[in-house]
């Protein structure tokens, strides 16, 4: 079991590391009139990856360490750091709610049902964060920048998180499914304590 949770948190970190570096590295940022910006990126994608993986709390952590971490060293990012943690830890906590508590994707042998509760998982993650990053945005773009830049900016963030939204489901399912026989077949496959199977 402690090994267990060693390895949880190793892979956590490998999981933080990679959404710094889709996040910031392969992002495709659009300026926004006073000085704001959004952009289309797949970092949502690892923190939902890493949910199903490892559980929501540990996915969701590494993707909002990674995440945040990419918006401390951004100048444009820096003042939303705090949004990002909260946010994403979110994304993982309600996927892995949806994939393991619910749908009990490590134990289930049918792949057809992982595929299934894995998109919803996904959906479920991502549908949160399209819904509360451009509402927390706003509001608080709406205290610091007044309404006119709030409402500006919202139209393009919505259309962003979307864009995202869709791309990362699409990826975190199919790597998902991609590693989910390889990384039994190797032993690395994590069998979360909520989901023993009864025998």
């Amino acid at each position: 079991m402690k090994n267990q949770t060693a390895q949880k948190v190793a892979l956590t970190g490998l999981m933080a590391a990679l959404s710094y570096v889709v996040f910031t590295f392969l992002q495709f940022k659009i300026m926004l009139p006073g000085g704001d910006a959004t952009s289309i990126h797949l970092g949502n994608a690892v923190c939902v990856l890493g949910a199903l993986l490892l559980g929501g709390f540990y996915g969701g952590l590494g993707g909002a360490i990674g995440m945040t971490i990419g918006d401390l060293l951004d100048p444009v990012y820096i003042v939303y750091a705090p949004k990002t943690f909260i946010l994403k830890l979110c994304i993982g906590l309600i996927t892995g709610l949806i994939a393991h508590k619910l749908g009990k994707i490590t134990i289930e042998k049918d792949n057809k049902k992982v595929l299934i509760w894995t998109i919803l998982a996904a959906v479920g993650g991502l549908l949160f964060n399209v819904i509360f990053d451009p509402l927390v945005g706003y509001f608080y773009k709406l205290l610091v920048l007044g309404k006119p830049a709030a409402e500006l900016t919202l139209a393009w963030n919505v259309a962003a998180t979307s864009i995202n939204a869709v791309t990362s489901t699409i990826v975190s399912v199919i790597i998902y499914m991609a590693l989910r026989p390889a990384l039994k077949k190797a032993g690395l496959f994590f069998i979360l304590s909520k989901e023993k199977e009864v025998k």
